[in-house]
């Protein structure tokens, strides 16, 4: 059966306040540690008004802290920010703190825009390119020191931390499949090589001392309600960010708006088409035939959901109608 995760963008809504966002995440990883989510990643972003988990490795020690079985990780760190020691070092910590919990997902792309990505400072200059030997890199001081090596991770070498390769493009499966590591695609919100994707890894997949077959990992937008109503009513926030952040107007998660997709104009319902095509939005039974039918299409190992939610109460209650909904299928299968 295929397992069920969260990836939690710590949503700072309008009226709020980053405090109060942590406070929620903590809080709705308590709830999918009860319920039985198999993982809860954070994402790194930067300059983004409306999401707090900048400081992943910090988000991810507080929301490990206040749970005690639940994998937490990062869904993801994006590398190009940061050089692989520190990174190495970071979630070595965070593996003593919290043995056999933690996953490191490592993304390409900077995750914010490119006077921000200048300002984060690193190998501004060599962009993305070495993204491969930085993965090679931050891996091999995850490995038991070897006898006279100069530049050691402690905390880091010889802890469990296992890695996945995030992306969008056939970049991070092409890389996935011969790093031989479990690969993580963003189809919650970049949906256009989904399938390419899939192909391109599972075909060119190399077994490793990692993994001895393909894993695969796709983000999928669930917003879950009593009703078909309810829940497209709550899905409006999303929306609404999705549109500001594309029209470069970033700003905090909008309360939903009753009927906001009916003024949209032609480009921006066109993108929000595109982009979050690949979203189950509806009451339990609706939910139910939108997961099945993802599953079904793309054999998905895992499913890693996000709902962006301006209520937390109703965040909440859709990832537990979620947890229903898969306590069944599983039944049923």
């Amino acid at each position: 059966m295929t397992a069920l995760s969260v990836l939690d963008l710590s949503p700072i809504v309008e009226g709020g306040t980053a405090s109060q966002s942590l406070a929620n995440s903590l809080d709705l990883a308590r709830h999918a540690e009860r319920l039985g989510y198999n993982r809860y990643w954070l994402a790194e972003h930067h300059n983004m008004p409306g999401i707090a988990s900048a400081a992943t490795a910090v988000a991810i020690g507080h929301v490990a802290g206040g749970t005690s079985k639940i994998r937490v990780g990062a869904g993801g760190i994006m590398l190009p920010n940061h050089s692989p020691l520190v990174i190495a070092e970071q979630f070595g910590t965070l593996a003593a703190l919290y043995p056999g919990r933690i996953d490191l997902g490592l993304g390409r792309a900077p995750g914010t825009d490119m006077l921000t990505a200048r300002a984060l400072r690193r190998n501004l200059d060599a962009g993305v390119d070495n993204f491969p030997q930085d993965v090679v890199e931050l891996m091999g001081y995850f490995q038991p020191a070897e006898e006279g090596q100069r530049i050691r991770a402690v905390p880091g070498e010889g802890q469990d931390v296992p890695v996945w390769i995030l992306g969008s493009s056939l970049y991070g499966a092409q890389l996935a499949a011969l790093l031989g590591l479990p690969y993580a695609f963003a189809s919650h919100f970049a949906p256009a090589e989904l399938d390419n994707a899939l192909s391109v890894y599972r075909s060119r997949f190399q077994p490793s001392e990692h993994l001895d077959k393909p894993h695969v990992m796709l983000g999928l937008n669930v917003v879950a309600a009593p009703t078909d109503a309810e829940a497209s009513f709550l899905f409006t926030s999303l929306q609404q960010a999705f549109v500001n952040l594309r029209s470069g107007r970033p700003g905090k998660l909008p309360a939903p708006v009753e009927g906001y997709d009916r003024d949209l104009d032609a480009n921006a319902r066109a993108m929000l088409g595109h982009a979050l095509a690949q979203a189950v939005v509806g009451s339990p039974e609706t939910v139910r035939r939108g997961v099945e039918a993802f599953i079904a299409r793309t054999g998905a190992d895992e499913l890693m959901v996000t709902a962006q939610v301006f209520d937390h109460a109703a965040r909440v209650r859709s990832f537990e109608i979620l947890a229903d909904v898969h306590k069944e299928m599983a039944a049923a299968a």
